[in-house]
């Protein structure tokens, strides 16, 4: 008798375990389907990418636009440009400078060369004419020492007095006393004092 009532009160315990089953299927089932018609209903966002890319904001410096600073960039490139055109300029402009001085100091050193030679072929020209005159009269005073002194005085006393005195000092001193014999006395003393300052002047600058 109590086995009999153990089974039935088991057979109504897994009954009743059966409908909970059941209950809690159906329900978990709806809300599955009411989740579902929930998230079907949803609209859905538009996620069609636009034609035309973000644009991203420059970083600003120091609260600067860009463009103002390209504009900054821009006016100190130019600025440094015009510097170097200037400077570029000025270096040419010396160099040109340079060059004419150069060139200036080139010609002057050519023509001091000129000067020069003209200077050397002058001193040539008069040493030689020195040597002529000096042999010239070297000559003519052998001639004045071998005349006659009386022929010669009449020479002497028709030249100038300073011309006579040149021609007397260079003879040996026996001819010049012999012509001096045979000069008037005035010419005489003329062609004596003439002698006796070349002399003097002679002795002062040794």
């Amino acid at each position: 008798m109590k086995l009999y009532h153990y089974a039935l009160k088991f057979r109504d315990v897994s009954s009743l375990t059966l409908i909970i089953a059941l209950f809690v299927g159906s329900a978990a089932t709806r809300l599955t389907l009411s989740a579902g018609s929930a998230f079907a209903q949803t609209p859905e966002q538009d996620v069609t990418p636009t034609s035309e890319p973000m644009q991203l904001e420059t970083p600003k410096e120091g609260g600067a636009p860009a463009g103002t600073q390209r504009d900054r960039l821009g006016k100190l490139l130019k600025t440094l440009q015009e510097k170097q055109a200037q400077l570029t300029a000025r270096e040419k402009a010396q160099e040109d400078r340079q060059r004419a001085l150069d060139d200036a100091a080139q010609r002057i050193d050519e023509r001091l060369d000129q000067i020069a030679i003209a200077e050397q072929k002058l001193r040539d020209t008069l040493a030689l004419s020195n040597n002529a005159a000096e042999d010239d009269l070297a000559r003519l005073t052998t001639v004045y020492e071998n005349m006659k002194p009386k022929d010669a005085a009449a020479l002497f006393e028709a030249m100038k007095p300073e011309f006579a005195a040149g021609f007397l000092g260079r003879m040996r001193p026996d001819a010049a006393a012999n012509i001096m014999a045979g000069l008037k006395p005035e010419f005489a003393y003329t062609i004596s004092v003439i002698l006796a300052g070349r002399n003097a002047n002679a002795k002062k600058s040794g």
